[in-house]
């Protein structure tokens, strides 16, 4: 094994909150691995201080002589006054620059450099190299090469920070959630990518299926401890519940010699020989193992939600367009209760600006929003944090309530409320500018969820939020006795909680499919591979002479007969499983159960209805 990077005892620590301490592990060439932690743990200031962007406390980070490093930060650090072809070839080598050069030619319009640049390009033999930064570029949606970076949007800057690490060709590469503000096509993109490439990675992310599909590694840091599963994701889960069990039969064998060695440490006279002393020792070390924990703590969302009634919002008609672009048009739907819905589509296809429509944040350019009396929003927003950096993080929370009803009706206070969601007494005092992204995410989260919201809408929560937060966020938006509507770039996020999505094409429509994020997907390859295969009924058509009348056999008819019983039944079965679904009493996994039949029903209904009109059109 060619060894690319090595951690060594590294530590860092903040006044008196330690992050990480005497910190060992190493990079081999061809691994891609990802560091799991929970929020607060240092993940970001770890790769800060590998890619030389902080210091440590003490240890040292040595790479490999001749590598090449590149590193994606959580939020890029870009140039604000330079251009997108500029910063895309920030790391100038001959050929770069050459290319760079005469990109800017070519925006200028200046034929003399043109000339130059284009006598250059041919000296370097650089058309190819060229061609593939072209493609790079295009694949990430970047064309407006004379944008200033200071006017692009988040998703924007992500694609150029990427666009500037493929132009490298690193042989080894730092990401700190990759996957942030990228639309799922591009995450895709990105997660085949990386797949592909030779490159050595060490990443950050939240992302499930990317860490399942592209790590080949996890390095797992729990209390100060490192963690090695050679493996995806789905194996450091299973292998990481072992690890617990192991422990935790280990202590618990360890308590049990050690009250044996305890009455019998009482019992000894103080004059002991060598076996004595030898068992005096061992003691001490089945001390060690029987006081280690186990943190199994995680966060718990268990607050009372108000009362939903029987109209939750109504939208008829509903459009609109920025910048002369139409966004969504003529939308109509009617939210029942405890629905759960996913949105998804590309950035800039209206997701935000649907979401800020809905809540009056923004007008509506035709059409109506009836909101019913017992509906209280709680939207969590994509930019919205808005919290005071100056504040203690107790008092964030008493701005709000002094106290806290939980589900079961118990009132708590919110020092116990903050500790719900793992903020301990150690943090309670602390200053908000002083917590980490992901503890910044959750304390917003906290502000939203304890003003008892039955109606939540999300906008991109999963970003910076651990994968610990994650688990127990789905399993209450799952469980949420209300409405949930939710932005994410977080494909598993949304096939965790998710019944049906809404899906936005980029061109006024908004697709309501009936399934999860996984089943539209599904869905859509499905119609793409339709699409793809030659029409062999036109080409049939053609041949056949046209004054040729085709009528129903009695075989046929008897089909469509009984297509239109069944598809009568059929309707009646989906409307029962919809009033059960809708209804709010059935448990998750009846309601699971059934979710999975109208899914089904929906794809019978689909299938026979097509062919129901197949069989028309021919006794037309």
């Amino acid at each position: 094994m060619i060894n690319y990077l090595q951690v060594e005892n590294i530590s860092k620590a903040f006044g008196e909150l330690v992050l990480f301490q005497n910190i060992s592990f190493t990079i081999n060439k061809d691994e891609k691995t990802a560091l799991i932690a929970k929020n607060g743990a240092g993940k970001t200031t770890l790769l800060n201080i590998i890619a030389n962007k902080d210091s440590a406390d003490s240890g040292q980070v040595t790479f490999k002589n001749d590598v090449k490093v590149a590193y994606l930060a959580q939020e890029p650090d870009l140039d604000a006054e330079k251009n997108v072809i500029e910063q895309v070839f920030t790391i100038a080598n001959p050929m770069t620059e050459a290319i760079k050069n005469y990109e800017l030619a070519i925006l200028s319009e200046n034929k003399d450099k043109i000339s130059e640049s284009t006598i250059e390009m041919d000296s370097l033999n650089a058309w190819d190299y060229e061609v593939r930064i072209k493609q790079i570029l295009s694949v990430l949606n970047i064309t407006n090469f004379q944008a200033k970076i200071k006017n692009l949007s988040g998703g924007e800057k992500k694609r150029v920070a990427l666009a500037e690490i493929i132009i490298q060709d690193p042989d080894l590469i730092i990401l700190d959630e990759p996957t942030n503000h990228l639309d799922t096509n591009m995450i895709e993109w990105i997660e085949e990518y990386l797949k592909r490439t030779n490159a050595t990675l060490l990443m950050v992310t939240h992302d499930r299926y990317f860490l399942d599909r592209v790590c080949t590694q996890i390095i797992e840091i729990e209390d100060n401890k490192i963690y090695k599963y050679n493996g995806n994701y789905s194996y450091y889960l299973e292998k990481r519940q072992e690890r617990i069990e192991l422990l935790a039969a280990t202590i618990e064998k360890a308590n049990n010699i050690l009250r044996t060695e305890q009455e019998w440490i009482r019992r000894m006279p103080k004059a002991r020989g060598t076996k004595a002393k030898y068992r005096v020792d061992n003691f001490q070390k089945i001390k060690d193992i029987a006081s280690q924990k186990i943190d199994n703590s995680k966060v718990h969302i268990d607050i009372k939600g108000q009362r939903i009634g029987k109209k939750i919002i109504e939208l008829k008609n509903i459009s609109k367009s920025i910048d002369n672009k139409k966004l969504f048009e003529d939308f109509t739907y009617n939210f029942t209760a405890t629905e759960k819905i996913g949105l998804v589509g590309a950035n800039g296809s209206g997701k935000t600006t649907f979401l800020n429509v809905i809540t009056n944040l923004l007008p509506s350019d035709t059409g109506t929003i009836e909101i019913g009396e017992t509906i209280k929003i709680g939207y969590y927003t994509q930019q919205g944090i808005n919290l005071d950096n100056d504040k203690r993080v107790i008092d964030v929370i008493k701005d709000i309530a002094e106290h806290i009803t939980l589900a079961n009706g118990k009132q708590i206070s919110a020092l116990q409320f903050l500790e719900h969601f793992l903020f301990y007494k150690d943090k309670h005092y602390t200053p908000v500018s002083k917590l980490s992204g992901g503890e910044k995410r959750r304390l917003y989260l906290m502000t939203i969820l304890m003003k008892t919201p039955n109606f939540l809408i999300l906008d991109e929560p999963t970003n910076d939020l651990d994968i610990m937060t994650l688990n127990v966020l789905e399993e209450y938006l799952a469980n949420f006795n209300g409405c949930v509507l939710a932005v994410s770039h977080d494909r598993f996020f949304l096939d965790k909680f998710s019944q049906f999505t809404f899906a936005f094409d980029g061109k006024g429509q908004i697709i309501n499919f009936p399934g999860t994020y996984s089943d539209y997907y599904d869905y859509q390859k499905e119609v793409e591979a339709q699409e793809n295969k030659p029409d062999k009924k036109i080409v049939q058509q053609k041949d056949k002479p046209k004054n040729e009348i085709k009528k129903l056999s009695f075989k046929e008819k008897t089909e469509m007969e009984q297509l239109e019983k069944d598809l009568e039944n059929h309707t009646k079965e989906k409307e029962v499983l919809e009033e059960a679904i809708n209804s709010g009493k059935l448990e998750y996994s009846e309601m699971s159960t059934k979710m999975e039949q109208l899914k089904k029903l929906y794809s019978m209904i689909d299938l026979k209805e097509t062919r129901w009109l197949e069989l028309s059109e021919i006794s037309n």
